[in-house]
């Protein structure tokens, strides 16, 4: 990995933060359930464009991070906009005010979802090939 590649992690990290705080802020704007909706559509989406643009890049799972445009975009923009750690605190949240059931409901929707949307994504990709 070469300092361009560090610059373009960076980048694409800082770019796919902006995008996720602006989605969430937008779906928060709009949504006001319990249910945390805008970390849970910031997660699939994700999921499904990781997967797509990893077939289409062909990227080795073992080897993601080998070139610039894979590192940038699949680690910078992409990991910078999914967020696992979030998930487990919206799940914590609902847990400690007493909605233990919708927390449970959220991590399984939610890890349910994510895999269906990565293999849509990586599918329509393989389509495309």
């Amino acid at each position: 990995m070469t300092p361009l590649d560090v610059m373009w992690i960076g980048l694409g990290g800082g770019l796919g933060s902006l995008l996720r705080w602006r989605i969430g802020a937008i779906v928060g704007e709009h949504y006001h359930g319990d249910f945390p909706l805008g970390t849970f559509l910031i997660n699939v989406t994700g999921a499904f464009v990781i997967a797509y643009l990893a077939i289409l890049f062909g990227v080795d799972w073992r080897d993601r991070f080998g070139s610039a445009l894979n590192a940038g975009v699949l680690t910078g923009v992409l990991g910078g906009y999914t967020t696992f750690s979030s998930m487990q605190l919206d799940a914590a949240k609902l847990a400690d005010a007493g909605k233990g059931w919708l927390a449970t409901i959220y991590l399984l929707v939610s890890t349910s979802a994510g895999l269906a949307a990565a293999v849509f994504g990586a599918w329509l990709a393989v389509l495309q090939d």
